[in-house]
């Protein structure tokens, strides 16, 4: 009998890293994690996003900006020229990478918003939504244009290529960060482009996903409720504005925005000691509800989660040893930056992970 060897990957690969006590990881360690996990990936998107890196402009909104044209940079700039304080811009640092032939114009903006420049609508805002409405502003009016990253001492570095060549074009091994995530992309029914890699951003909040958001229509419908403009032909997008949504505007903690997006099946409900709670969150944030498999890592500057989908259709292993914490697509990533870690796991379905700064894995 001819035996063939069939590989099942799984799709895409996920990588991520936090020191709870803020020691400072060199980037090296998290493409080592991600780049052992190439063949999960087809080279149609990488990306990094790494928190700690802008301390001598920790206090503004870092705009990492993608334009496909000099005028859309123009376009942008007045734009952002008109509502904020622009402290300091620049191109971001590249270096030519033989496997990456062509790339947008990449710059990087560190900003505040003045409200009494701002138009009337923006008024009445704190700077979070300022900055939120700028964002959305711009991915969804200027052509060409589009902000990947948007928050306090973090960036993200996404592009089309496999996670090695995204890490030698952005020169990741320059950066040291309290915490680090990556991504490998295999897109199955999305387009392959520089604005679609992930991390998925807004704010501080990070979004890396394994998996296929099923539910992206209701998602959709419900966010733009809220005034959010989903524009990036990527369903994972729709996590990353959900759980801004959840947690900073409905002010929902994070276990609970967990249970939102990974709700249990009503039967699992009914029989849980605490159904009554979960219920209430389940029927308040209905639409919220992810539908379809997923593995994500959602990093902010306070910490990170690791979360299944209700079901575990995707994989994710958490290690721990001393002050770090490792989440990751397979154990084999955690252990090529991590021999002899103190503890492995995979995580149940819909049981978040969540790491704190300062105190370690807080359920």
């Amino acid at each position: 009998m001819n035996h063939l060897f069939t590989k099942d990957i799984s799709g895409c690969g996920l990588s991520g890293i936090i020191s709870t006590s803020g020691r400072m990881i060199p980037g090296e360690q998290i493409v080592r994690s991600i780049v052992l996990q190439t063949d999960r990936g087809n080279g149609l998107g990488a990306g990094y996003a790494a928190y700690g890196i802008y301390p001598d402009f920790k206090d503004y909104y870092a705009f990492h900006i993608m334009f496909d044209s000099v005028a859309a940079k123009d376009q942008t700039e007045d734009l952002l020229e008109s509502v904020t304080e622009i402290e300091h811009a620049e191109e971001i640092p590249t270096r030519p990478t033989e496997n990456i032939k062509v790339a947008p114009l990449l710059y990087r903006y560190f900003l505040k918003p003045v409200r009494e420049k701002a138009p009337r609508e923006f008024q009445l805002l704190d700077e979070d939504d300022i900055v939120v409405n700028i964002v959305m502003r711009i991915n969804s009016s200027i052509e060409g244009a589009y902000v990947f990253s948007s928050g306090k001492n973090m960036g993200v570095f996404k592009g089309v290529g496999f996670p090695k060549d995204i890490a030698e074009f952005f020169r990741i091994e320059d950066y040291e960060a309290y915490i680090w995530t990556a991504h490998n992309r295999f897109p199955t029914n999305t387009p392959g482009w520089w604005g679609g890699a992930h991390p998925f951003t807004l704010l501080d909040w990070s979004i890396v996903h394994n998996g296929e958001i099923s539910s992206y229509g209701i998602n959709k419908r419900y966010l733009e409720m809220y005034g959010y403009k989903l524009t990036l032909l990527t369903d994972t997008e729709v996590v990353a504005y959900l759980l801004d949504l959840l947690i900073r505007k409905f002010g929902i903690d994070l276990r609970s925005a967990c249970t939102a997006l990974a709700a249990p099946f009503w039967k699992d409900i009914d029989a849980s000691p605490n159904g009554d709670a979960v219920r209430a969150i389940r029927m308040v944030y209905g639409s919220a509800l992810l539908n379809g498999p997923f593995a994500i890592l959602f990093a902010f500057k306070d910490g990170l989660v690791g979360l299944n989908d209700r079901v575990k259709l995707r994989p994710l292993v958490v290690g721990v040893k001393g002050d770090c914490v490792y989440m990751a697509s397979e154990e084999a990533a955690i252990r090529e930056i991590c021999p002899d870690p103190e503890r492995v796991w995979a995580p149940r379905a819909g049981d978040p992970v969540i790491v704190r700064m300062g105190k370690g894995i807080v359920n």
